[in-house]
This record gives structure tokens, sequence and C-alpha cells, in this order.
């Protein structure tokens, strides 16, 4: 099978910024300055290619790393080698069993059926101990979770943990009430390291944190909190090459549908990104690229290559082969005119970009 040649015309890239991971991986240390500071970097590190952000998390000092499943876990000790701690949320399996001891992998007891089967095929192997205190998720009821203290702790128990559900609202009263339940559930297990918190629960300060909090979103520039103002710089970006640009006149349609119709004379641009490169058809009301600080927005249904763009005040920068950029610093305000939100935005990237690395 012949390989084939690389583009050498203008054709869509994404752009992640390494420093920028490392960056907020250091603001979250002096967030949670008593805290070890974890990742999670399950979906292959949100979109952005766990081979790359995984190294670079460990030369920014991260040693404990959360994956969803054992095959995820395999690969980023492939990528990671001998060292971090690297615990699978998707539970303990023993078909598994093999695999986890092989490469090294912590799984996450969900239930007191992994747990009795944890005690008789693989009572050596590292595990977690999940909780559910209010989420109504994966997890172990919190009376089973104690019922178990005494059994849990004479195995090789690393770390109990649990997830609040409602953290990006700091005011929500379920904030406190999982964390009193989890308090509950910690009585029983004295000198276990905890892990309460995701992104937006670190930022609820040092009675959320324990001995080890979990960020995911944070580390990848997006917002954890539905208040305040976004403290992490955004590492990643669709720079999006114009292959044409067209005049539009009053009365024009643009775009499958004819959602879009212009009612004056306008420029268009047509750039090669569409929702096969994972931008959102629903971000043609709303929806923008920058070029420069010029803001482009979208007209018309964006489709499955290609997007267009009104570049009518963007003068002579507007081009075939100038670039455009989707998310980058504006990740929340495409995320939010597509109906989702950043971490749906990243996880759903294509496959089809020139990844470049920077930083």
């Amino acid at each position: 099978m012949k390989t084939a040649p690389a583009e050498r015309g203008p054709h869509p890239r994404l752009i992640v910024d390494l420093g920028a991971i490392r960056a907020n991986y250091a603001q979250l240390q002096s967030i949670a300055p008593g805290t070890s500071v974890g990742a999670v970097v399950k979906a292959d590190a949100y979109g952005l290619g766990v081979d790359r952000v995984g190294p670079a998390l460990v030369e920014a000092g991260c040693r404990h790393f959360f994956v969803a499943s054992t095959r995820e876990g395999a690969e980023l000790r492939d990528v990671l080698g001998d060292g971090p701690d690297i615990i699978v949320f998707n539970g303990f399996w023993t078909p598994d069993i093999d695999t986890l001891r092989g490469w090294s992998l912590i799984p996450a007891v969900n239930d007191p059926g992994q747990f009795a089967a944890l005690e008789a095929h693989a009572p050596d192997l590292p595990f977690s101990l999940h909780v559910d205190t209010g989420m109504n998720r994966l997890g172990l009821e919190p009376d089973d979770a104690i019922t178990i203290a005494d059994r849990a702790r004479a195995l090789d128990l690393r770390l109990v943990m649990s997830h609040l559900a409602c953290a990006d609202e700091p005011g929500h009263p379920l904030n406190a009430a999982q964390r009193s339940e989890f308090d509950r559930v910690l009585a029983a297990y004295p000198g276990v390291r905890a892990s309460l918190s995701n992104s937006a629960g670190t930022l609820l300060g040092a009675l959320y944190q324990y001995d080890v909090v979990r960020p995911g979103i944070a580390l990848y520039g997006g917002a954890p909190s539905l208040e305040g103002t976004n403290p992490f710089t955004s590492a990643a970006a669709i720079d999006a090459p114009i292959l044409q640009v067209r005049d539009i006149h009053p009365g024009d349609a643009v775009g499958y549908g004819a959602t879009f119709t212009s009612g004056e004379d306008r420029k268009a641009a047509i750039v090669a990104c569409g929702y096969a490169d994972g931008l959102f058809r629903a971000a043609q009301d709303g929806g923008y690229a920058m070029l420069g600080d010029q803001h482009l927005p979208v007209m018309g249904r964006i489709s499955m290559d290609l997007t267009t763009l009104d570049v009518t005040g963007a003068g002579d920068a507007a081009k075939p082969g100038a670039y455009v950029r989707f998310m980058g610093s504006e990740l929340e305000a495409l995320a939010s005119a597509s109906g989702t939100i950043s971490y749906e935005l990243l996880v759903r990237l294509g496959r089809r970009f020139e990844r470049v690395y920077e930083g």
C-alpha cells in the first residue's frame, strides 16, 4: 500500500499548545497548594493527543493520571513508562486482570460485586474505591463502602474517591451535601488518601481539595465554572484556510437549505473546515472565527467539509490561502454558539487535521 503524500496546499490544522497545558497545571497547583494535582486524560486527552499531552504533564510534575478504560490505561502506560499512577474509572473486571497487572494500572472499584471479585481473584492488585455521594452515576453506595472498609483497608487500597455533580455552580447545595457524605465515608478509612474534586471542584477551595484533585477541562483551557472569569489558557485552536472569497449580493442565499439570505452586498470566505472536523452545525447561529482581531460570523449552514464566513470587514487580509482561527481564546464562545460545552467540542475534533504541537 502506498503512503499518501503530505498535503502541501492550504489545509486545516489543529494547534495544541503544550506550554499552555503546563501553565494550566501550574495554575491548578497554586490554587490547591496542599494537594497533589492529578490529570484526567481520558478520550485521548480530551481529543488533543495523549501521546504528547501525557509527557508534557509529567514534565510539569503530574504523578496521578485518570483514564476511562483499561485500554486507555495501557496506551497511556506505553507513553509514560513506569512511575506515575494510572487510575481506571470504569471499574475492575476480572477479564482485565492480566492487562491491569501487566501495565501497572489501578482500577476503580465501583460496586460490591467488583470488590468481591477483586478479593477473590486479585487481592494483591492496587485499587481505588469509588463512592457515589449524590451523583447517581458510578460508585458504591456510601453505606456499602463503610461496610467493607475493614476488608478494603486490608488490601492494597490507594485512593478513596467520589465525584461532584454540580461543582460548576459554586452555590449549589448539593456540593456541601456531597462533601459531608464523603467525609462520613472517609471516617471509616483513616490514613487512606482521598479525592473528590474535578476542575470545578478544585476552584471551590481547600475544603473540597483533599489529597488529590482530578482536573480535566481546566488543563486544556476550558472554563470549569459557570461563575467568574476563567483563570486558564486555551490550549487548542483550529487554523482553517480560506479556499475561496466570493461576492454576495442582496437576495443571494448561502449554503444548504438557503437558511441565510443576504440583505446587502457582502464578502464571503469559504474555509476548509466543517462538521467532519468537529465544528457543530448548530454554530450557524452565533458561531464565528477570527482573522487577527476581526470577528468573522458564520453564514448559513456549516457543511461536512466547509464553512462560509462573513469577511466583509476583513479587507484584503481575507484571501485564498489565509488562515482563520476557530476556538483558541474563543473556545467557550464557540461552544456556547454550538449549544454545547467546551468538553464536547474538544473530544469531537476530527482526525483529518494536521496536528501541530507548540511549546
